[in-house]
């Protein structure tokens, strides 16, 4: 047993690795190589980086933009009692101290970092304090302008690997073209390639699409006739409730799920479904990241998706125990229409973005040539009223903002109250005995919550009243008075996404929209969203083949089972073909009974035509199988 097996064992309670996680690992940890590993969705491609970490003096320094998912694996990991911090936007500049100085003297094994972190000067002066082990890039296709989420900040992750000589970088993605993949590999300076690349093709998961005009009606058919658990993508926050209350009219366990909800909302109703007492989940794309549920039967699109990418992705979340489930994406010509008009609203007039981006100076009245790297509370819905603006266009134009690199926006996150003693255990001690009032309360913190003088902790206001046996305002004003003395630093819960200006205000006539980041990537994007239309229409090509073949995988063979393979499966025996090879293997077997090796020896016709002909032979009761596995016909039988 490998020491990667033990440490997988003894964190994890695996005896062993998933397909392609240990040579991974190895090439990385062993061999000390600059490793992209594509793994399709439930691949396990955390603990990729989390088990050669832990065999590793030093910390791992993780980046991903996915701050929800960024605190949730350091829960996890906190949990199995491996220590782990995060430092992303929102946090207050003790925070960021306490998760660094944690990570140089605390014995910290996982430092996580959202992208627009790595240029900060905090970061890259107190990088230089730490003993880097590896470098992990999670949703790598991030770095490429040729991918579908493109963010410049991670583009800054090469100049943080020419600070660390000699530390390999792991780089880790669900989706990525081989164009995407060949240029993730460059954008991160490899020495060389090393790819390890997963297959795409599910052969568990059944592709179906279909052109209906009432979809509810639709979907309540998929619901009563495939059994289980089941996801159900929308494209809007409206349309999860929608969808949601109307299962439940039919009488369906469902509940919706979008990142407009609070943090405490989120985490139950995706409980609830994960542990079965919730049938049916109805949501956006912000589900699904992390969430490793293997027994998901079905995986319903009603609305389409703006990139394969994105499409098998969320439909790879069904059928991860490898049992058969279904994938089944629902359009109409309305659809196709929208999809296509999208392309003017995430590519909106040049002056239209250099207008947003001066409207965000004013509204945090920022003065030109100045706020490089300060990070704002940016509530959109109050942006986009106060100007009056059309919230996708704007939504839009800031995306491409970023891709220029004058911005960076998080999504949206629920951050907890935390506090954390800024005086010493003897100062407290004397500050006890001088507020009687407050001892009891202080006591109750130190016995809620541990590493307070050291660390920032999370805190539950009213778990608090409730052992204190008090109001939670009452326990707010505490907090706030020790806090205003000095005493702690206490950080109120709040739930808000942030923006940061990358570089200093520009003037009007200094903001460039390169052809790069708008024309080249509207081609493309138009290309992407061509993709998916050819995808729900192409009736004549597998679908399973489709979707391999977009991410450069080539395959003669189909699924069988798809749609469009069963479409023309039925087709198929009322074809001159069939009948031919019907008849030769009826004869051949009449008066002798043969081996299967036999009868496709005997036939001159395809290999897989003869074998599909012989099984419906079979289904249909026209030819029988013997205990020796021989096939005859039924006269032989009577005779």
């Amino acid at each position: 047993m490998s020491i990667y097996t033990d440490i997988l064992k003894h964190y994890w309670g695996y005896t062993s690795f998933r397909p392609l996680q240990e040579e991974i690992i190895k090439s990385v940890a062993d061999e000390g190589r600059d490793t992209l590993g594509l793994l399709p969705t439930g691949g396990g491609k955390s603990i990729i980086f989390q088990v050669p970490a832990l065999s590793k003096e030093g910390v791992c320094i993780v980046v991903t933009p996915l701050i929800a998912l960024m605190k949730d694996q350091v829960e996890n990991l906190r949990r199995r009692n491996i220590n782990a911090v995060a430092v992303y936007s929102g946090l207050t500049y003790h925070e960021i101290q306490a998760a660094f100085d944690s990570c140089t003297f605390g014995g910290t094994k996982f430092l996580y970092l959202s992208p627009e972190r790595l240029s900060t000067e905090l970061f890259l002066e107190r990088l230089k304090t730490l003993k880097v082990s590896m470098l992990a890039i999670d949703e790598a296709h991030c770095i490429s302008q040729w991918g579908y989420d493109f963010r410049p900040s991670y583009l800054k992750i090469a100049d943080v690997r020419r600070l660390l000589p000699g530390v390999p970088v792991l780089a880790l993605t669900a989706t990525a073209t081989p164009q995407v993949a060949d240029d993730i590999q460059e954008k991160l300076l490899f020495k060389e390639k090393n790819l390890f690349k997963k297959s795409f093709a599910r052969s568990n998961l059944i592709y179906i699409v279909r052109k209906v005009e009432d979809k509810e009606n639709y979907l309540m058919r998929i619901v009563n006739n495939q059994p289980g658990t089941g996801v159900v993508y929308v494209r809007n926050r409206k349309k999860t409730r929608e969808t949601s209350d109307f299962l439940k009219s039919k009488g369906v366990s469902a509940d919706y799920f979008h990142a407009g909800l609070t943090q405490a909302y989120k985490d139950f109703r995706q409980q609830q479904w994960k542990d079965g007492k919730t049938r049916i989940i109805c949501a956006t794309n912000a589900f699904g990241m992390g969430i490793d549920k293997s027994d998901v039967r079905f995986v319903a699109h009603m609305d389409i998706p703006d990139s394969l990418e994105a499409y098998f992705q969320e439909a790879g979340r069904g059928g991860r125990d490898e049992k058969t489930a279904y994938a089944v994406l629902m359009y109409n010509d309305r659809d196709i229409s929208n999809l296509r008009r999208n392309l003017t609203t995430s590519f909106p007039p040049k002056e239209y973005i250099k207008q947003v981006y001066n409207m965000l100076g004013n509204y945090y009245q920022i003065p030109i040539g100045s706020a490089k790297g300060r990070t704002f509370e940016f509530k959109i819905g109050h942006f986009v009223e106060q100007y009056n603006l059309n919230i996708l266009q704007c939504m839009s134009a800031l995306k491409i903002l970023q891709r220029n690199g004058y911005i960076e926006t998080t999504d949206e996150v629920f951050v907890s109250s935390r506090i954390m003693f800024l005086i010493s255990r003897e100062e407290l001690y004397k500050y006890q005995v001088a507020n009687r009032q407050t001892d009891a309360f202080i006591k109750l913190l130190l016995r809620s919550y541990t590493g307070l003088f050291s660390n920032y902790a999370d805190i539950d206001e009213d778990m608090l009243a409730k052992y204190a046996q008090c109001s939670r305002d009452t326990v707010v004003e505490v907090l706030k008075k020790m806090s205003q003395q000095k005493i702690i630093s206490y950080i109120p819960q709040k739930r808000t996404p942030f923006l940061v200006f990358s570089e200093e205000r520009l003037d009007d006539k200094s903001v460039i929209i390169s052809p790069e980041s708008y024309d080249m990537l509207k081609e493309h994007y138009s290309e992407r969203v061509n993709a998916v239309i050819k995808y729900c229409i192409n009736d004549q090509t597998c679908r399973s083949r489709q979707l391999t073949s977009y991410f450069g995988e080539s395959s003669d063979k189909d699924c069988g089972c798809c749609d469009v393979c069963r479409s023309k499966r039925d087709r198929y025996e009322f074809s001159e073909e069939f009948d031919a090879i019907f008849d030769n293997i009826f004869h051949f077997v009449k008066d002798t009974p043969r081996t299967l090796s036999e009868i496709t020896s005997n036939c001159t016709y395809d290999l897989d035509h003869t074998t599909q002909v012989l099984r419906k032979m079979v289904d249909d009761g026209v030819v029988a199988i013997n205990e020796e596995g021989e096939y005859f016909t039924e006269v032989q039988k009577m005779e």
